[in-house]
């Protein structure tokens, strides 16, 4: 019946418009915001940096896009003003500093000279044992987020050889370099006092004690402290950005923030880390990084991300307990280390797929461009075999040379 519907009133020239343009609209908005990108290039040099600030302020979580950013930049003013207000801050120097180095216009403009700066500004106002509005702590403040583009680019050129991501180990290096300078005794910039940590379970907790609607928010609170906040209204608006990009990040956000969790209760952790969300960044974070962003999306790219997040959280119990030792927090050097272990694997199977570095984009992108190209080499070889038999004489003895050619191509392929 509906067929017959279609058949006998099929849509008015103008619906179809309206439906492109409704597409064409939200394709605006969400994504990497390419149109928006192409238009901020012909504006004036203010509206170009504030794209650039908060391209880099969502480049923390692998998402390119300036709306996604000033929807995080919103869940940080909810969380801390002064902690969002050093984020920014640092954003804005670190990426004018890439600027007046010479680094790449397009990474500039992407915010990947950006986030490092952003994490460096938030976690030195949340480490200072001086509190909110401290305004002395500025200084340092700029001055680490001034030398993020310095690290990062030392750090590529050495990357680059495997054509690897640094991630947010310049963060993780200046950081804790500020910390281990100054410490918790120091007259003018004193740190959060860091006491070793030797064991994980507390007394008072037990699995009977558990709140079950505390663990269902850590699922976002873990997301959230990826840019140090333990809020869940952040972390649910930073969820919601990164919906607003992919729906595949923000899936694996909340999986690797959850397996986390679980990990934590496997080794006993205390319940108010749990619920806090320390034991759901690092891994948030390496099952985006795996599921989709930087391996084609495939189920077997997605199960490599839950291990991934899974090795994450152990890999986070280890360096917590490591880095107490040193009076220095974790930051995100269990997810550095353990999503560049699976980014360094060697595989098979045509499923496990990654990207290189210079197309990566986000997963619906990055498993469109796949298609593409498996598409275009499905093209290139019926043209060649094409061509081959044109080539091939008609009689049924074959010369030499075309045997020789062909073992060569069989063996180069």
């Amino acid at each position: 019946m509906t067929a017959s519907m279609d058949n006998n009133n099929p849509p008015s020239q103008e619906e179809a418009p309206d439906r492109s343009f409704f597409f064409r609209a939200v394709g605006f908005f969400t994504g990497d915001m390419k149109r928006c990108g192409k238009w901020v290039k012909k504006q004036s040099v203010v509206i170009q940096l504030l794209d650039c600030i908060f391209r880099g302020v969502a480049q923390v979580m692998f998402i390119n896009n300036p709306l996604s950013g000033l929807l995080v930049a919103v869940g940080l003013f909810l969380q801390n003003p002064w902690w969002a207000l050093n984020g920014l801050i640092g954003t804005l120097v670190s990426t004018v500093s890439a600027f007046f180095l010479g680094q790449n216009r397009e990474a500039i403009s992407a915010g990947l000279y950006g986030y490092n700066g952003t994490l460096v500004g938030i976690l030195m106002a949340v480490f200072s044992a001086n509190g909110s509005w401290y305004w002395w702590l500025l200084l340092p403040n700029v001055f680490m987020s001034m030398l993020c583009p310095v690290v990062s680019s030392a750090l590529s050129s050495i990357a680059s050889k495997w054509d690897l991501p640094i991630f947010t180990l310049p963060f993780n290096i200046l950081v804790c370099l500020h910390i281990a300078a100054t410490g918790a005794a120091h007259p003018y910039f004193p740190e959060v006092d860091i006491q070793p940590n030797h064991r994980l379970h507390h007394p008072n907790d037990s699995i009977e004690g558990l709140s079950v609607s505390q663990l269902f928010l850590s699922v976002p609170v873990g997301v959230g402290q990826v840019y140090g906040c333990d809020s869940p209204w952040t972390g649910g608006l930073i969820l919601l950005a990164l919906l607003l990009c992919s729906p595949t990040i923000c899936f694996h956000a909340m999986l690797g923030s959850a397996a986390g969790m679980f990990t934590g209760l496997a080794l006993a952790a205390p319940n108010g880390d749990i619920y806090s969300g320390l034991w759901g960044y690092n891994s948030a974070l390496s099952c985006i990084a795996i599921g989709g962003v930087f391996y084609v999306i495939t189920w077997q790219t997605h199960l490599l991300a839950l291990i991934c997040a899974l090795f994450c959280a152990y890999m986070t119990s280890a360096t917590l307990k490591l880095m107490s030792v040193l009076a220095l927090p974790a930051c995100t050097w269990p997810f550095c280390l353990s999503t560049l272990i699976f980014l360094l694997i060697s595989s098979e199977i045509p499923a496990i797929c990654r990207l290189p570095l210079s197309v990566v984009s986000y997963p619906e992108e990055n498993r469109r461009y796949r298609r593409q190209l498996k598409a275009l080499e499905k093209a290139q070889r019926s043209q060649q075999s094409g061509s081959q038999e044109e080539a091939r004489p008609k009689e049924n003895g074959r010369p030499t040379v075309h045997l020789q050619v062909e073992r060569g191509c069989s063996e180069s392929v």
